[in-house]
């Protein structure tokens, strides 16, 4: 399939580079941190204890699902308020999981891939976490990041998708969105009148029968690759 992509809007986590690494380093950098400034809250939440009170967390508090630093900065207050901790630590334990948060090993494809596609079309990063493309070394590869903290909704919501459209300059229908989820990139990029790019690393089955994606790829480099071929074809 051809049609014309004057921009692509990205996603980040388990696009670029797989989250759960991330997730468990995360883990451990902070309870290694709780261990030399706030012993008492690395007793009373280890690893497993820290994990599922963030977990609770996220279910006590849904209308802060759009934003996953709020939601981290929650967990980390009571855990430090219910260990007697100071809650001084706050704004430091908050930077070490920050530190670790942006440590990413990206999918072997990925990187080149990337720079493949931004040098051909404006690439934007419309993500529902909290990475920071500064910190993390290639925020020079993207026109701008809009996540869904600073948007004040998360995808698959239509808005954040139209907004990032809009800043790009670009009509809906020409802009391809980019990512692993199913239902929050792709069939959430197409019902606001994007279109849609899976890349399906994990084999997962396509669940969504009201539609199909524009276009599914195991890397990162099959689109790279349709993309020049897509421009081909058109220049001819």
């Amino acid at each position: 399939m051809n049609f014309p992509v004057l921009a692509i809007t990205l996603d980040l986590d388990d696009t670029l580079w797989p989250f759960a690494p991330i997730g468990a380093r995360i883990d451990q950098v902070l309870h290694d941190w709780m261990l030399q400034h706030s012993p008492a809250t690395a007793s009373m939440y280890p690893v497993t204890a820290m994990r599922e009170l963030r977990e609770r967390s996220f279910r006590d508090n849904p209308h802060l699902h759009y934003d996953l630093s709020a939601l981290r900065r929650l967990t980390l207050a009571e855990a430090l308020e219910k260990s007697g901790a100071s809650m001084d630590l706050l704004d430091p334990a908050y930077e070490a999981f920050y530190a670790a948060r942006n440590q990413v090993e990206f999918y072997p494809d990925a990187l080149a891939a990337l720079r493949r596609i931004a040098a051909r079309v404006p690439v934007a990063a419309v993500s529902n976490g909290n990475a920071d493309l500064q910190r993390i070394g290639i925020g020079e590869l993207f026109a701008f990041q809009l996540g869904s903290r600073e948007f004040g909704a998360a995808k698959p919501d239509p808005g954040i998708f139209h907004a990032a459209c809009e800043r790009l300059g670009v009509e809906h229908a020409h802009v391809l969105h980019v990512g692993d989820h199913a239902e929050m990139d792709v069939a959430g990029a197409m019902r606001a009148g994007l279109r849609g790019c899976w890349i399906n690393r994990e084999e997962h089955s396509w669940t969504h029968t009201e539609l199909q994606p524009d276009l599914q790829f195991d890397t990162l480099t099959g689109l790279a690759d349709w993309l020049d071929a897509n421009a081909s074809s058109q220049q001819r």
